[in-house]
């Protein structure tokens, strides 16, 4: 009898094997990892859809990216297999194709984050099999993965800042924006007049536009976190004649034919004006991080500029770029010490002058 109350035989020709069969379904049943054989037959591709329809509350974005993972890297693979057949060496062995051979007869294997994410995938179906009770455990887990290749972060000075903006012709004041708020591409082309409080120099996120498909899309922020971002009162200035021309609810960086700003409309000048071979506008966002750690910005603070979900992926990031502090902290505590000590001293020295009556 399994764990819904329904009873179970087999046959076998020796004793011994039936023995073996009971005590082992027994101990399953005991530990609530038995799973019905019937269970273990339906295949990866039907799981896959139920899996993917628990993802309706993700942003658009995220749920296209997880389809066409399915249906290019997993499905191809794993669609037709019953979920009782997938094994952890059959996945690690598609892990190893993947990056030698890719898919779909082409030579060339995949990059270590595409394989990775195609494996994230497989896992969460899997996952989602272990559930629904169509296996006991999930024979995903513990796969070894491709490392990550950590692509060069490009950091300009004040300076390359003022000489790409000054290049970029109508997107300038955009330019500092990114580079000294650290707006996300998409945060920055949906921000709307009445999200800009010059009075406390302050940009309130609330809004983001990405791609999905052949469209723009505006949605909630990365993580759906809101986040009030701090501006510098110079970029206040330059903001202010802009928004003077606009209602709330225009788009203040608005595309040239209406409606949002594109990022290849962006490039045909950028990529001509940037100062740095190779560089994107994702890396003005690293700049901004990097000049507000040089105004002595602290982790905390940095990280709710970014809007990033936790001070340990702030650190993951930028981290190094804290060490350039330790010269400045022994400096800083040094002449800590001695303000102190001479303090003291001064104090010591004034002597109270007692009145005689």
């Amino acid at each position: 009898m399994d764990d819904e109350g329904r009873e179970h035989t087999k046959r076998f020709t020796r004793k011994r094997d039936a023995e073996a069969w009971l005590d082992q379904t027994t101990a399953d049943l005991v530990t609530g990892t038995y799973v019905q054989p019937a269970k273990k037959k339906i295949l990866v591709r039907d799981l896959a859809e139920g899996w993917h329809g628990t993802k309706a509350e993700l942003k658009p974005k995220t749920l296209e990216g997880y389809r066409g993972l399915l249906d290019t890297l997993v499905l191809p693979k794993w669609g037709g297999t019953p979920v009782g057949d997938v094994t952890h060496e059959g996945v690690q062995a598609w892990i190893s194709e993947m990056r030698t051979s890719g898919v779909r007869d082409t030579k060339k294997g995949l990059s270590p984050s595409r394989t990775i994410q195609a494996y994230q995938v497989l896992r969460g179906v899997l996952d989602y099999a272990v559930k629904r009770r169509h296996l006991a455990v999930n024979p995903a887990l513990g796969i070894d993965l491709p490392r990550k290749v950590v692509l060069e972060r490009r950091y300009l000075t004040h300076r390359q800042v003022e000489d790409l903006a000054a290049s970029m012709g109508e997107w300038r004041v955009l330019t500092l924006v990114l580079a000294y708020t650290g707006l996300r591409w998409g945060e920055a082309v949906a921000l709307r007049a009445r999200r800009i409080d010059l009075g406390r120099g302050r940009i309130e996120v609330s809004e983001s536009v990405t791609r999905v498909g052949r469209e723009l899309v505006e949605g909630p922020p990365k993580s759906h976190a809101h986040r009030s971002v701090p501006v510098p009162a110079f970029l206040v200035e330059e903001l202010r004649p802009l928004l003077e021309k606009l209602g709330d609810d225009d788009l203040v960086f608005e595309s040239p034919v209406g409606g949002y700003l594109t990022s290849w409309t962006y490039r045909s000048n950028f990529d001509v004006a940037r100062p740095v071979a190779g560089m994107t506008p994702h890396d003005l966002r690293h700049t901004a991080a990097s000049l507000a750690i040089q105004a002595g910005a602290n982790v905390k603070a940095v990280q709710r500029m970014l809007g990033h979900a936790t001070a340990t992926l702030t650190l993951d990031r930028y981290g190094h770029l804290f060490d350039d502090d330790l010269d400045h902290l022994a400096a800083n505590l040094g002449e800590s010490r001695a303000y102190s000590l001479r303090t003291e001293r001064e104090k010591r020295k004034v002597v109270p002058i007692r009145k005689t009556v």
